[in-house]
């Protein structure tokens, strides 16, 4: 991992397409900004989390509570 440190108005680039400005600085939280070419995925960590969690659990069958389930004997 780069660490950097970064005043307001700078910017890091990343492969000469990707841009992030420190847009401002309020306390403990830095507001930034991303510039980059539409096919680059930009997410926030925490919705990145949920989505996969969301189709996750879309992928998993429903049970029938009535069923008996056992597992197999190998």
């Amino acid at each position: 991992m780069l660490v950097l440190s970064r005043r307001i108005g700078e910017e890091i680039v990343i492969d000469d397409t990707t841009r992030v400005v420190v847009l401002g600085i309020q306390g403990s939280r830095i507001r930034i900004g991303i510039s980059a070419p539409p096919h680059v995925a930009i997410q926030r960590r925490e919705v990145r989390d949920r989505e996969t969690l969301t189709h996750s659990v879309a992928k998993v069958k429903c049970i029938d509570p009535n069923q008996e389930h056992r597992p197999a004997l190998v």
